[in-house]
């Protein structure tokens, strides 16, 4: 029984031990244990919310009766290209701060009532993928999300409609991209 006692002492210590080293280790890195991508993660239940869901894709359906341009898609394969599948999210990250920003907020008096029910809830996505981040080279997502800006811009307030009837493809995105 002194044996057993003594062996399990000597394993809880080792486990102490190995505990005050971790945490001395993260303490000296500045509480950063976790790859930076991995911030870079939604909750599931955010796109389980029926009534914001059906507020998105309402507010995404009136902008695109507004949409007079049908050949233009600015969600669709060419963002996605050369963009490996666990950089989706961070490029996503980068659509949507994007939409908020330079689209809904500027255009933010249009389609009501869903708008003012709209941007809040991406606005909170967009707070949550704050610290996305990859840690490989970015150019390519850049140059892709560049691309789409550019495209819109090119459009004018055309290209704002349409980034707001594309809503409802960002919100799937963002869910495959990010959960």
């Amino acid at each position: 029984m002194a044996a057993l006692q003594k062996c399990v002492n000597s394993s809880l210590m080792g486990t102490l031990a190995s505990s005050c080293l971790l945490l001395l280790a993260l303490w000296v890195q500045g509480g950063a244990a976790v790859p930076i991508g991995s911030h870079c993660r939604l909750n599931h239940s955010d796109f389980q919310q029926p009534y914001i869901t059906n507020r998105t894709f309402m507010l995404a359906e009136e902008a695109s009766l507004a949409d007079n341009n049908t050949d233009v898609r600015l969600i669709g394969d060419k963002l996605f290209h050369g963009v490996n599948v666990r950089e989706r999210c961070y490029l996503m990250k980068e659509v949507l701060n994007f939409t908020l920003e330079e689209v809904l907020l500027p255009q933010s008096h249009r389609f009501q009532p869903y708008m003012q029910e709209v941007v809040p809830f991406l606005a909170k996505l967009s707070n949550r993928l704050s610290q996305c981040r990859i840690e490989s080279d970015e150019q390519h997502i850049q140059r892709n999300v560049q691309m789409l800006k550019d495209t819109v811009k090119k459009l004018g307030e055309n290209g704002e409609i349409k980034a707001i009837g594309e809503l409802s493809l960002l919100f799937i995105a963002l869910r495959n991209a990010c959960i």
